[in-house]
């Protein structure tokens, strides 16, 4: 394959051997045109797509369960690579995707037949392995439990797949692919594949595989790297077209972040340390298949315009099992938001919801039901979802959102028959549905629990050539070496108090029904001052209306190299995912909410955060 060109970086650095790795999609249903942007506006090596996600999952379970070649992100195939094949042949770029999901066989039927209809004629190989559907009967007699909340393995279950690592992607490659179409692997490990087999990175060469992961997770996102979700809006200049992230990769590990030029979006430290804390639990150890990551001494630094060079993760020996997400039916929900206005809003929305709640619990205890599984009454626009920090409880216009779960789709159905009726007999102001006319939809729930490796057999298929992948460690993670962290930090004593978004930035993400939130400081001296104010107590007590009441806690820990600090709000997510309720079901604003906390400052830091030239 042609891999860039040795040259020296911005910060005139000689950067060797460089391998450009290009992030085109973060989800499945992101926008198509990062694909064509990469090819178009930047020199690349490979591409690589993200599709998957728990919930994801689910979807493409339903999808196979009602066609035979569904179960895949069908429109990798009849979307991307139908408009991008011919450029992507014609530079020699290779394709690392998760886009098979639950039926990689039909992704790679699908993209033959493509390649065909163009005249090419590729290699592709298949990761298989991660499905694990076969196995539910085995591992339901053998008691196995839900790694977090301890439930009994459920029936009904819909996808069950492990959490593979890289080394089948490097596995491919190495036998000459062009394009390696996987299910379910970590989204970082699409990254780290194409590294391990272009610089030959060895399963023990655990610093070098844990910078390799902190690309793919710089990148997994999308645009999340280049000033999506960034906490500064105003300095991201344009949102319409917001530049893909690169990563230029080097054989030590290092690798600068950088975008298309041309593009909009921001590559700053802030930005790419902001993805940093995305979604991650305890950064001293950040468990993937083929690392255990510490992050803790990542750092950022601006080498050139658009250009951040990110060094100092560290690796540890993987774990000894593999994670699985496994997801199954658990009932019906159904949501309705309608619009109503006028003097009270919010206070005449919840009589509303109320009452609507109070009618139908009559209607279906008289018709034999049991009541709701659960209920979630929302104000939205009079900041709800913030609890008792809402500030607009005066509003004249919200939308009233309420949702309910239940065992039975036809008690779902009684209820929500009695919706439309509010519009004539209940409070005034209500103006109509504004998102159309609900219809119940399963409640998937995620459970999650670990495996031994020796009982997933992996196989790299390449045009029909299988080979096992042997993916036992030679050493396994040992939890407890992780050195302890100091928790304590000076009061600020009297001082003028501030919001913390004045000291800091954050970013949230969910994990199942935890959420992590990522806040790191604008400047080292203000590191302190969060230290004291954000225990894991003050955040608990700020946060408290999104814990579970009784196994919902906070757990926090330190990221020296970026100034920060990341929390993890476990079970804060009511049930997470497709099973929540929740408007905000995968805690995407918790960080916007935490960053509203007051915490004192010393006169001198205040009276430079309020200087006119302050950030």
């Amino acid at each position: 394959m042609a891999v860039a060109e040795a040259g020296v970086d911005e910060a005139g650095r000689d950067g060797g051997r460089r391998v450009v790795i290009g992030g085109a999609a973060g989800f499945w249903g992101d926008t198509e045109t990062g694909a064509p942007q990469l090819l178009d506006r930047a020199r690349v090596d490979y591409l690589v797509f993200d599709y998957l996600a728990e919930i994801t999952m689910s979807i493409m379970a339903g999808a196979r369960l009602r066609r035979p070649d569904g179960g895949y992100a069908h429109d990798f195939v009849t979307r991307v690579m139908r408009a991008c094949l011919p450029k992507v042949m014609a530079q020699g770029v290779k394709v690392v995707t998760n886009a098979g999901g639950v039926h990689p066989e039909a992704a790679r039927a699908a993209l033959q037949s493509l390649c065909a209809e163009g005249g090419f004629q590729p290699k592709i190989a298949l990761v298989r392995g991660d499905d694990l559907m076969a196995e539910q009967d085995a591992l339901r007699a053998a008691g196995v439990r839900e790694m977090f909340d301890g439930r009994p393995f459920p029936d009904g279950v819909v996808s069950m797949n492990a959490y593979l690592g890289a080394r089948p992607i490097a596995a491919a490659l190495d036998a000459g692919a062009d394009f390696v179409i996987t299910g379910r692997v970590v989204d970082s490990a699409l990254v780290l594949g194409p590294l391990m087999h272009e610089f030959g990175w060895q399963p023990d060469d655990y610093d070098r595989l844990a910078q390799g992961s902190l690309a793919g997770h710089i990148v997994e996102c999308g645009a999340q790297a280049t000033g999506g979700l960034f906490t500064d809006t105003d300095e991201v200049d344009d949102y319409s077209e917001m530049g893909f992230p690169i990563v230029e990769c080097h054989a030590d590990g290092s690798f600068v972040l950088t975008k298309p030029k041309g593009t909009s979006g921001l590559v700053t430290p802030a930005v790419a340390l902001e993805q940093l804390v995305y979604e991650i639990g305890d950064p001293r150890a950040y468990v993937l298949p083929d690392v255990v990551c510490d992050f803790t001494g990542v750092a950022a630094e601006q080498v050139g315009p658009e250009r951040v060079r990110m060094q100092g993760a560290r690796g540890l020996p993987p774990p000894a099992q593999y994670k699985v997400s496994a997801t199954h039916m658990d009932g019906f929900k159904a949501s309705a938001a309608f619009l109503l206005a006028g003097e009270g809003a919010a206070h005449k929305g919840r009589r509303v919801a109320l009452a609507l709640l109070a009618k139908t619990r009559r209607l279906l205890a008289d018709r034999g039901y049991a009541d709701f599984r659960a209920t979630e009454i929302d104000m939205l626009g009079s900041e709800s979802t913030y609890g008792p920090h809402g500030r607009r409880q005066d509003a004249r216009e919200v939308v009233v959102r309420l949702a309910v779960s239940h065992e039975s789709q036809d008690a779902i159905k009684l209820a929500l028959r009695e919706l439309p009726q509010a519009g004539t007999g209940m409070a005034p102001g209500l103006a109509g549905s504004v998102a159309g006319r609900p219809s119940p939809s399963p409640m998937i729930r995620l459970f999650s629990f670990l495996i031994d490796r020796a009982r997933v057999r992996i196989v790299v298929d390449v045009d029909g050539t299988e080979v096992a992948i042997e993916d036992e460690p030679r050493r396994v993670f040992d939890p407890g070496a992780l050195s302890a962290q100091d928790q304590r930090f000076p009061e600020v004593v009297g001082g003028v108090t501030v919001p913390l978004l004045w000291l800091a930035h954050g970013r949230s993400g969910d994990k199942g029904d935890h959420c992590n939130i990522g806040i790191l400081a604008r400047r080292p001296e203000y590191l302190p001052l969060i230290g004291a104010a954000l225990t894991e107590d003050a955040v608990a007590a700020h946060m408290a209306h999104v814990l579970h009441p009784d196994r919902g806690r906070v757990r926090r820990y330190q990221l020296p190299g970026a100034n920060g600090f990341n929390f993890l709000l476990e079970h804060s997510l009511g049930g997470g995912g497709i099973a929540s309720l929740r408007a905000d079901p995968q805690g995407k604003a918790f960080a916007q909410q935490l960053l509203a906390f007051e915490l004192p400052v010393p006169e001198d830091i205040y009276a430079r955060l309020t200087a006119p030239d302050s950030e």
